[in-house]
């Protein structure tokens, strides 16, 4: 099974290697940016990358609202393509690989990193980020990084987060859906 990416992707002309965590951070926001420009999809991005050989492995893209599924988040499209490229549902047993994402993992994705062998999580922007521009990002446990931590899951939060937030406000400034919005009468906490 893959998820095919929107014809745009290839137009970026990403390199096949990062040298650092900002490098390859720099690359998913632009794919994120590029994402909100096209109308593609949610203002998020994620990248899957070979710690051993700093290769990209896959790319993915937020596709909820062009391919109306709800669970096409970028990290999600990203892990299918990395498991469709390397041939296996664990990405671990290739090497350990990292998951670059533009924006903290909501409860969903949270919970499929560590079944796809995934190894470290390197994080732009911060959940309140996503949540301050309306997006419901579910219920998450209040120690989900000390939690990913205890399975062996190291976790990066930070990393040119204002670069990260400055997407966010792109996609609202611009007329983006906030789909699955936090209703206003909500008492979800994070």
């Amino acid at each position: 099974m893959n998820v095919d990416l929107p014809s745009w992707v290839a137009d970026l002309a990403l390199p096949a290697n990062v040298r650092d965590d900002a490098d390859a951070m720099r690359y998913a926001l632009a794919l994120a940016r590029a994402n909100v420009r096209a109308g593609s999809g949610g203002p998020f991005a994620a990248m899957v990358v070979h710690d051993a050989t700093q290769r990209i492995v896959s790319v993915g893209v937020n596709l909820v609202t062009t391919e109306q599924c709800s669970v096409l988040h970028a990290e999600i499209v990203a892990i299918i393509r990395a498991s469709h490229a390397m041939q296996s549902w664990d990405l671990h047993a290739n090497g350990a690989t990292t998951l670059f994402t533009t924006a903290e993992p909501c409860a969903m994705c949270m919970g499929a990193i560590p079944w796809s062998g995934v190894r470290r999580v390197v994080i732009g922007a911060r959940d309140q980020d996503v949540r301050s521009i309306g997006f419901d990002e579910g219920a998450k446990p209040e120690q989900w990084v000390k939690d990913l931590r205890g399975r062996g899951i190291d976790v990066v939060r930070d990393v040119l987060r204002d670069e990260a937030k400055q997407v966010l406000e792109q996609y609202v400034s611009g007329g983006g859906l906030i789909y699955n919005a936090v209703p206003p009468s909500s008492n979800i906490s994070t």
